[in-house]
């Protein structure tokens, strides 16, 4: 465990945080004095939750229904008529 004053602290810091990231901690003090610790955080996993909105959000029976022709039609790019 590395030991560093104020004053090394703010110019070097990107140094020590590499460390810090890599594992390492590191105490800053102030006047021989530890007063703060760096140290890495931990990674969280991501939780994933399939399913979390089910029951909340309504949609309309037809949802699965397909497209109309004309529809089909203007995503192909042809230039259509809606009637």
């Amino acid at each position: 465990m590395a030991t560093v004053n104020i004053h090394a602290a703010k110019t070097h810091l990107s140094k020590l945080v590499d460390q810090a990231a890599a594992g390492e901690e590191i105490l800053i003090a102030r006047a021989g004095k530890p007063v703060a610790r760096l140290v890495a955080l931990e990674a969280r996993p991501k939780k994933i939750r399939l399913g979390g909105l089910k029951g909340k959000m309504p949609y309309p029976d037809y949802i699965d229904d397909p497209l109309p022709d004309w529809l089909l039609e203007a995503f192909e790019g042809r230039d259509v008529d809606p009637v």
